[in-house]
């Protein structure tokens, strides 16, 4: 598989201060791990730019932008909550990441590579359209898909977002909306902030139905992910039939993060990860692109990670590590 990689080094500049838990070391450990594992030299190296306006006004309300840009130009060190935090650089870094994101969506839908995964800071899916939340400025995910809706005509687009942390923002965004398949699963919100994403939660007027939400007791691990996955998302996704699918890739449900309560390992992990691209060969021929979203352990996330890359590169039930040692 040609797998591409959307990372910049301007991604380093928003500064969140030195104990917050969605630093510059995030990316920093990652890159460092796809060196020592051989995997940067395979990957397809995707440039970003600013996404143009059009964009994110598509996601976002005018308002919103304007309260983030002139934020960061006062030295503001948060915005809307004390944990999104910001420095002078972080309306201008957001825009790129949002750009990296629909970098690899041009990446995919043009043929250039066949799947793709975005670096990106600050990460995206608690973002609302008009408010910030959870360390998120603009979502990355929620500006691609609708950026596969209007630019590319696409019908039916799904996100799988499995943060540990439900994806409230994605999912108020288009739980009105019937052409998004949002699923998210997550640490039960009664135990774990943003303290939304209940199972009854289903979206709204013409998006009813749309909106899966998968709720996680503390100390589940991969067998319980495994059966849920089965059991309420394949069959979510086999009957939406997408044509693209997008993942809101956060690695902090991983046994080692600090911020949560959940066990899955980096094997754990893995199996997800081919799962969904057995579903993504079978519905959309193989159109799948994933972002960054949370982990917050630095060895963790750099193993789970590299984990995730590996099995990008591998076709559909290939052993990711047979196919990283053949050069695929």
């Amino acid at each position: 598989m040609s797998t591409g990689l959307v990372y910049d080094p301007r991604f380093l500049d928003h500064h969140t201060g030195a104990a917050h838990p969605e630093r510059p070391q995030r990316l920093q450990a990652i890159l460092q791990r796809l060196h020592r594992d051989g995997l940067w030299e395979r990957l397809v190296h995707l440039p970003a730019t600013p996404a143009p306006s059009q964009w994110v006004l598509a996601v976002h309300d005018a308002g919103y932008l304007g309260r983030i840009r002139s934020a960061c130009r006062r030295g503001s060190r948060f915005i809307d909550v004390a944990d999104s935090a910001i420095c002078a650089d972080s309306y201008e870094v957001a825009l790129l990441a949002a750009g990296g994101a629909l970098a690899a969506v041009d990446a995919v839908m043009q043929g250039r590579v066949d799947n793709a995964f975005c670096a990106l800071r600050p990460p995206g899916h608690h973002a609302e359209r008009d408010a910030s939340m959870g360390f998120c400025l603009l979502n990355n995910v929620a500006i691609a898909a609708e950026y596969l809706l209007q630019r590319y005509g696409l019908k039916r687009v799904a996100i799988v977002d499995f943060d540990v942390h439900h994806g409230n923002g994605t999912q108020h965004i288009f739980e009105d909306r019937a052409q998004v398949l949002f699923i998210s699963l997550h640490e039960h919100p009664s135990f774990l902030y943003p303290g939304t994403g209940f199972a009854w939660e289903r979206g709204r007027g013409p998006g009813k139905g749309y909106t899966l939400n998968q709720p996680i007791e503390p100390g589940a691990g991969d067998d319980v992910y495994q059966a849920l996955f089965e059991l309420r998302v394949v069959p979510a996704i086999d009957a939406f039939q997408p044509q693209f699918i997008l993942l809101s890739a956060g690695f902090d449900a991983g046994e080692h993060d600090p911020l949560a309560h959940l066990m899955l390992t980096a094997a754990g992990f893995d199996r997800l990860t081919r799962r969904l691209m057995q579903l993504a060969a079978h519905h959309c021929d193989g159109n799948l692109i994933s972002c960054l979203e949370g982990g917050y352990d630095l060895r963790a996330l750099a193993e789970c990670v590299a984990g995730h890359i590996g099995c990008l590169l591998a076709e559909p039930g290939q052993d990711p590590l047979m196919a990283i040692k053949a050069g695929l």
